[in-house]
């Protein structure tokens, strides 16, 4: 099996990126998806909470809510007993220590839900999936995952459209920006990097490209990691133990 990794920055277009994999038929497991669907109790996946993906994660509750509220104490609560997001926000994002602290409260329970959702695919057969994770590198989830593709905007443009969609200023969307790994740092270190800084259908067109190298086919070590390798080891076990059996038996 290859476990593409996908990540990218605030507002550079990586979910785009991650629905149309969908459309070309690329099963996807998406750390935002799994953050509203996995709730409190279980599994409460590591979602960039820097962004807006606190919502579902925080609910009253919820494991999430008990453990940030123990940690960053009752003030940051609403009259009604949810987590004021607001406040909450403006704290990690002034403060890099306390932003860390959130990620880390969050962290151990990414692995158990991304775990699930790969192995439900992987049980389906699927040879290539993709994890779509905005903190890939920062919760050093792409030492699982090869190759690794990076959505990458130049910073103008980054700031441009994070303004255009959320209709704020730029202080405040500079402050989004800088809470995360900068998209140059992360290109750094990707496989391969998809320029989002044209239109649509020129991301289209390179996404296609891509799809080329990750859809090629697999190499025997993934071949064998994949639920079909994995039959066809138990069925060579299962013949190698009978014949060996039956040998025995011929030999006494």
């Amino acid at each position: 099996m290859r476990i593409v990794g996908l990540t990218g920055g605030i507002s550079s277009g990586k979910s785009t990126v991650s629905n149309l994999f969908k459309s070309h038929g690329v099963p996807v497991v998406d750390a935002d998806v799994v953050a509203r669907v996995i709730l409190g109790g279980k599994f409460l996946p590591l979602i960039n909470v820097l962004t807006a993906y606190l919502v579902d994660v925080l609910k009253k509750g919820t494991g999430g809510h008990k453990r940030v509220v123990d940690a960053f104490g009752e003030d940051i609560l609403l009259p009604n007993g949810e987590v004021d997001r607001a406040k909450l926000g403006h704290i990690v994002f002034s403060d890099p220590g306390k932003r860390q602290l959130l990620n880390r409260l969050l962290a151990p329970y990414i692995s158990s839900g991304i775990f699930c959702e790969v192995l439900k695919l992987w049980l389906k057969g699927n040879k290539v999936i993709v994890l779509d994770v905005p903190l890939l590198f920062e919760a050093k989830m792409d030492r699982w995952t090869e190759p690794t593709v990076v959505v990458w905007v130049d910073p103008e443009t980054q700031l441009q459209r994070l303004m255009a969609r959320d209709s704020s200023n730029e202080e405040d969307a500079r402050n989004r920006i800088n809470a995360q790994m900068s998209l140059d740092q992360k290109r750094s270190r990707a496989d391969i990097v998809i320029d989002n800084t044209g239109s649509l259908e020129d991301l289209e067109e390179n996404l296609r490209m891509v799809l080329v190298q990750v859809t090629r086919p697999l190499t025997w070590t993934e071949f064998w990691l994949s639920r079909q390798g994995a039959l066809i080891s138990l069925f060579a076990i299962v013949i190698g133990v009978v014949v060996g059996k039956k040998i025995s038996k011929v030999s006494l």
